[in-house]
Parts: C-alpha cells; sequence; structure tokens
C-alpha cells in the first residue's frame, strides 16, 4: 500500500538565515557581498522560472527560444547557418540539428539550401517562428516591468549601470563564461 501523505514543501532560507549560516561555517564571509550575490542569484532562477513558463505557455521550449531569438537578432531577413546558430548558442553541431530538425516540424523554421552555394543549409524564421518571438516578447515585457515597477526611472537607470558593470568584470575575468561549456538538450 502506498503511502499518500502530502510531504510539505521544503521553504527556502531567508537570505538573512541563508548568510547567518554561512557566517557561521566560514568567518571570513562579507555579508555585504554575499546579500548581493544571493539576491542576484535567487532573483536570476526565479526569473528563468518565469520566462520558461511563458514560453511553455506558448507550446515552445527555452532551447527553442534561444533560437528563435538568435535569429531575431541576426536581423532581417533572420537566417543563419547551422554552424553559426551552434557557435553563437554554444551547441556542438550535433545537438543544433537535432535542435533544427524538431523546430522545423514544429513549423519554427525553415532549412533549406543556400541558392548561392548548394553545399551549405540556411536556417530561417518562419512568420509561425516570428508569432512566437513577438508573444514571447510581450509577456516577457509585462512580466519584466511588473518586476520593476518599485523603481524610479532614476533607479533603474543607476541599478542598470550596476549591473551593467559587474557584467563588464565578470566578461573581463571570465571571457569563456558567455557560452554553454555542455550540452543541456
Amino acid at each position: 500500500m502506498s503511502d499518500t501523505t502530502e510531504q510539505p514543501e521544503l521553504q527556502e532560507p531567508s537570505l538573512d538565515e541563508q548568510i547567518a549560516a554561512y557566517q557561521r561555517e566560514f568567518r571570513d564571509l562579507d555579508p555585504q557581498v554575499e546579500q548581493i550575490v544571493s539576491a542576484l542569484g535567487r532573483l536570476n532562477r526565479r526569473m528563468n522560472v518565469a520566462y520558461g513558463r511563458q514560453v511553455a505557455a506558448l507550446d515552445i521550449s527555452n532551447a527553442e527560444w534561444e533560437v528563435l531569438k538568435t535569429l531575431v537578432l541576426s536581423g532581417a531577413p533572420y537566417r543563419l547557418g547551422p554552424g553559426e546558430l551552434a557557435k553563437r548558442l554554444g551547441l556542438t553541431p550535433a545537438a543544433m540539428t537535432h535542435r533544427i530538425d524538431r523546430m522545423a516540424g514544429e513549423g519554427l523554421v525553415t532549412r533549406d539550401r543556400d541558392e548561392n552555394n548548394r553545399v551549405r543549409v540556411i536556417v530561417e524564421l518562419t512568420d509561425e517562428g516570428r508569432t512566437k518571438w513577438l508573444e514571447a516578447m510581450r509577456m516577457a515585457t509585462t512580466f519584466e516591468e511588473d518586476l520593476l515597477q518599485d523603481l524610479s526611472g532614476d533607479e533603474r537607470g543607476v541599478l542598470g549601470e550596476i549591473l551593467i558593470r559587474l557584467l563588464r568584470r565578470v566578461e573581463h575575468e571570465q571571457p569563456d563564461a558567455g557560452g554553454r561549456l555542455t550540452d543541456l538538450d
């Protein structure tokens, strides 16, 4: 007979509780630094969950969203070779081929031979793919505006500048940290 009692949901400790526990175990910890880094980590995790739910509501995966976004960022006519897509997404060619196959089957992209070089394949965003991208952007914009609603325009500007400075430091210290080190598919 199976146990049907519900297990209580585990609660993540508050930031203060987490920092206090860390300080107990590691006395050299700067609580101010830990508060900032832990808050950024938690915010990033929660934002990723929210974005994942949004794209799932559109019947696309996070992995597919990344391809749509990369094609849009390439500019009109939203076309790239699979090798360039793989490079920009930090994927192996095999993983990229699998992803493109799936997306072509769903009508989000097409994969055709380059008319100027019949050996080369081109992946292009379809109208359906662009529609999904636009809807995801609408949903994300609403979420992001809600997230930042308590900050004034000046506070948003200062926060943006500070975060960009932090990002630049990480990019300088770890220039390879932008891509994925292993396939996530």
